[in-house]
């Protein structure tokens, strides 16, 4: 159910994403939802659930607005495992790594992806621009913190609204 509601959620985004930023001017900047969605997943989704949702989302994403096939997918299950091993039995407060771990992993997967693309398709490459990358990562980090407000609420809404709806097991009483 939470997988699923994620899912749906993540679909809207990247509508959203797709379609309405990009009627935004283009100094104002165009965040990428998904990412910051794909960064929740890796905090607080187990492995198989997340991976899941990550791969589709990704791959969907890359479906309505991939230049080149197969990059994007590849980029959420990065994203997801490098959040997912990182903070796994991290003794800090999720709270306070959580917002900056977003920014310093979308940093580091542009530079990743931008040294990928200089190796397979070094002719279309923009040239690489320092401002424009923190520019994008600082727009991530702001639009993070709002979302992760409301995708924490929705995960916690949905994780008591399961509990409730499972009913408690009875011990059998026993006879003396």
């Amino acid at each position: 159910m939470i997988l699923f509601v994620f899912w749906l959620l993540g679909i809207a985004l990247i509508v959203a994403q797709t379609t309405l930023l990009q009627l935004f001017p283009v100094w104002l900047g165009r965040p990428d939802f998904v990412f910051v969605l794909v960064a929740f997943a890796g905090y607080r989704f187990a492995w198989i659930p997340g991976i899941i949702l990550v791969f589709t989302l990704g791959w969907v994403m890359d479906v309505v607005a991939g230049i080149h096939l197969g990059f994007y997918p590849l980029l959420c299950l990065l994203t997801f495992s490098l959040l997912k091993v990182t903070t796994t039995n991290s003794s800090i407060k999720e709270s306070t790594y959580q917002i900056p771990l977003v920014g310093a992993s979308y940093f580091i997967m542009q530079m990743f992806f931008y040294f990928v693309y200089s190796l397979t398709l070094p002719e279309v490459l923009p040239e690489w621009s320092w401002g424009e990358t923190t520019r994008r990562t600082a727009l991530i980090v702001v639009v993070a913190a709002p979302l992760f407000l409301l995708f924490n609420s929705l995960f916690e809404y949905l994780q008591k609204r399961r509990r409730r709806s499972t009913p408690h097991r009875r011990r059998p009483r026993r006879s003396l």
